[in-house]
């Protein structure tokens, strides 16, 4: 059985709205890249809610990014999140027990808020 999962692809997705979102992917290291600070907000806050509706508590257990990062482990892959060209986080990565968040991750988010 193979040890790791041996990819080769180019995909453009549009996101509702006209956003492009590239996947690419050579062997086992894939990057999405998104357009910007925006999409990955609009990406990955999830259906919209009822004006007025408090927000859900946490569920306990593993954080979202940690198990991206252990299925990309146990997959054999290595994903780099971009957005605009930057790399904000890389999952899988052999030797680290969590994902590498970059300052540009950081300082992406913090700037969002302001916008």
């Amino acid at each position: 059985m193979a040890r790791a999962l041996d990819v080769e692809a180019r995909l453009v997705l549009t996101w509702p709205g006209g956003h492009d979102i590239q996947l690419a992917a050579s062997g086992s290291y894939l990057i999405l890249n998104v357009p910007s600070q925006q999409v990955l907000d609009l990406i990955t806050s999830g259906p919209p809610q009822p004006p007025g509706t408090p927000k859900p508590p946490k569920k306990p257990g593993a954080d979202p990014l940690e198990q991206l990062h252990w299925l990309a482990r146990r997959l054999g892959l290595v994903l780099d999140l971009r957005v605009a060209g930057k790399t904000y986080a890389t999952f899988g990565l052999p030797d680290r027990n969590g994902p590498k968040i970059t300052l540009n991750a950081v300082l992406g988010k913090i700037g969002s808020f302001f916008k």
